[in-house]
């Protein structure tokens, strides 16, 4: 009986810290030194704002937009392509990014959503050397009360 108390206890910390980390980095409040920032060989890591940086400077930057078709409906960045994780390969990222030197951001809805990871280390293992992860992702643009538009 003890044991289940602790893990009770244990595990409610737990889901009351990764909400309100969530929370915070949809905010903008947490920077890319906090724990929540997971690190992929290859590629960098970058916040809503330093992703509008990105487009602003750079006019081939390609926008990539890892969800499914269901979640893309739900709203999606301005200029992003779609290309779901599960049907990312070197083929269609080829069709889309134009070299392995191109740069390219990749995106899905927010810190528990796993495409965009699973579509960068994709890219990554096909070559492409200049790539971002919007990691905070759809979550955090809406947040942040960015323009988005609607299928």
């Amino acid at each position: 009986m003890r044991f289940a108390n602790v893990f009770f206890l244990v595990l409610t910390v737990i889901l009351q810290t990764s909400l309100a980390e969530e929370n915070a980095l949809a905010k903008g409040a947490l920077t890319q030194n906090t724990t929540l920032d997971v690190m992929i060989r290859g590629t960098t890591s970058v916040s809503a704002e330093h992703f509008i940086k990105l487009v602003n400077t750079n006019p081939n930057l390609v926008v990539m937009d890892a969800r499914i078709q269901s979640d893309r409906k739900q709203g999606y960045i301005e200029s992003s392509i779609s290309l779901p994780d599960i049907d990312t390969n070197c083929e269609r990222l080829a069709k889309h990014i134009p070299s392995h030197d191109s740069p390219a951001v990749f995106y899905c809805n927010g810190i528990k959503c796993n495409r965009s990871a699973n579509a960068i280390k994709i890219a990554v293992n096909c070559g492409y050397r200049n790539t971002y992860w919007f990691r905070g992702g759809f979550a955090e643009w809406l947040a942040k009360g960015y323009p988005y538009l609607r299928e």
